[in-house]
């Protein structure tokens, strides 16, 4: 495939092979962009952001309207690539796209009734001959910089917002997983939207990251990633608007009234749904010590009885992770959990890029499985007593992205829910679930800003004051 730059799918002089994480075979070849690439790409998206400006909020809408029902025509095959160039099974990448013609028909409807409001100006000092409203416009040029993970979805919670709104984007996906970015590309230039409202260029973040962020014509950026990717961003972007969903280390508390078959059941879900390739996927679980055999007696079975195998088969829960490279390293660090004391109750093999599914209980507070982000199929079990030590140990991480807590009593419930310093959590629930249309993101270091096309749409416009002064006669 080629990208897509100043209004033309081209190529580049070298070109990456994208494979399949199960196979290893190529599924495509796609152009490694330059920063020259990238140079054509910003010249060309000013250009495209004055255009989308001039677009009624109507045609932007009818644009996005049309995307969704080509993306709905399109989700089989949308489906077969994300399963090919991301390693997840058929099933998972079906309700993946699944999921993008009503992200698109949402976003459209949001900037539909983009607004402001009235300000009243008669409570100040001579503002009593004055009328003063507020009107949001477009930021102008966003770099969207995507993760591998979602290759749909999360690219869409992009797109969708920003183009709703009037803006230029130029989308940067992750290097593993670009074929799906095209794809979509192709489908909103076929629905009609400008040509040089979007670039889609495909590389080497490292490559082409600085040279995007940093680039005066850029007002926006909204990154899904790394946070170590997330900070240097922050340091290079100077004076822009930033969204950035970065890491995360997400805990569950099960206290000692909660349904454990519900909580395993939960858990066999949330922490391994996408070999556990999720920024909201399970991976501390503080069960109360009162619960806390029967909790893991539960889990268990429930664990292995994943079903491991190609993505294209039927039945497949789990497959291999994005690269070996991955893999070996999901792999180390639960083996050095181990070493360091915990116990292995489930799982704990690789194979190539296929990481058995796992559990470990009684992980030390200094193991790299309980304080950093896994990405991996595997979560960490530890008892604990009682609501307040839930709690503490639920805030005691650098990360703030999801948490979840099982109980039947309403006021553990309510304090969980404003104790804990998570920009999701959830009551009887993992925090993977999500609705496309809830804000959604991060505090302390899983980031800052919100996506859900409501919320993202804010984010990618400006605010402006308007004051009309009366004039004498």
């Amino acid at each position: 495939m080629q990208m897509y730059v100043a209004g033309e799918w081209t190529s580049a002089a070298v070109q990456d092979e994208i494979r399949s994480p199960w196979s290893g075979e190529t599924v495509d070849t796609v152009p490694r962009a330059t920063v020259g690439d990238v140079e054509a790409a910003l010249a060309a998206a000013v250009q495209g952001a004055a255009t989308m400006r001039r677009l009624s909020a109507y045609d932007r809408s009818e644009i996005l309207n049309r995307a969704a029902d080509l993306i709905d025509d399109a989700c089989d095959d949308l489906a077969r690539t994300i399963c090919a160039e991301e390693g997840k099974p058929l099933s998972e990448a079906v309700g993946e796209a699944r999921r993008g013609p009503a992200l698109f028909r949402l976003a459209a409807s949001e900037g539909a009734r983009m607004h402001g409001e009235t300000l009243p100006l008669d409570a100040a000092p001579g503002g009593e001959d004055k009328l003063g409203f507020t009107l949001r416009q477009p930021c102008g040029v966003v770099v969207a910089i995507s993760p591998f993970n979602y290759p749909l979805l999360l690219v869409a919670h992009k797109l969708a917002p920003a183009l709703a709104a009037g803006n230029a984007v130029i989308l940067k996906p992750a290097s593993q997983t670009p074929l799906t970015a095209l794809k979509l590309t192709e489908l909103l230039l076929e629905a009609g939207l400008p040509p040089l409202a979007l670039q889609t260029i495909c590389g080497r973040g490292a490559e082409l990251g600085d040279a995007l962020c940093s680039d005066e014509r850029v007002r926006k950026i909204s990154f899904t990633g790394s946070a170590e990717v997330g900070r240097r961003i922050a340091r290079v972007a100077g004076l822009k608007k930033l969204s950035l969903e970065l890491g995360a280390n997400c805990p569950v508390a099960v206290l000692p009234d909660a349904d454990l078959e519900q909580v395993a059941e939960a858990t066999a879900s949330g922490g391994y749904v996408n070999a556990g390739q999720v920024c909201i996927s399970v991976q501390r679980v503080l069960v109360d010590r009162d619960a806390y055999g029967d909790f893991l007696d539960a889990l268990r079975p429930k664990v292995e009885s994943i079903a491991v195998g190609d993505p294209l088969d039927d039945g497949t829960q789990l497959a291999a992770l994005v690269s070996e490279r991955e893999a070996e390293r999901v792999d180390e660090t639960i083996k050095r959990a181990v070493e360091a004391g915990a116990t292995l109750v489930t799982g704990g093999a690789r194979q190539r890029g296929v990481v058995q599914p796992t559990v470990v209980a009684d992980v030390p507070d200094e193991s790299e499985l309980w304080r950093e982000e896994l990405f991996g199929p595997a979560v960490a079990v530890r008892p604990v007593s009682g609501i307040d030590e839930a709690i503490a140990l639920a805030n005691d991480t650098q990360y703030g992205l999801g948490a979840g807590v099982f109980t039947r009593d309403v006021n553990h419930a309510l304090r969980f829910a404003r104790e804990v310093d998570a920009g999701n959590v959830h009551v009887n629930s993992t925090p993977l679930w999500r609705a496309d249309l809830m804000p959604y993101g991060g505090l302390k270091g899983s980031g800052m800003g919100k996506e859900g096309p409501r919320y993202a749409i804010e984010e990618m416009t400006e605010l402006k004051s308007v004051v009309f002064h009366g004039i004498e006669r």
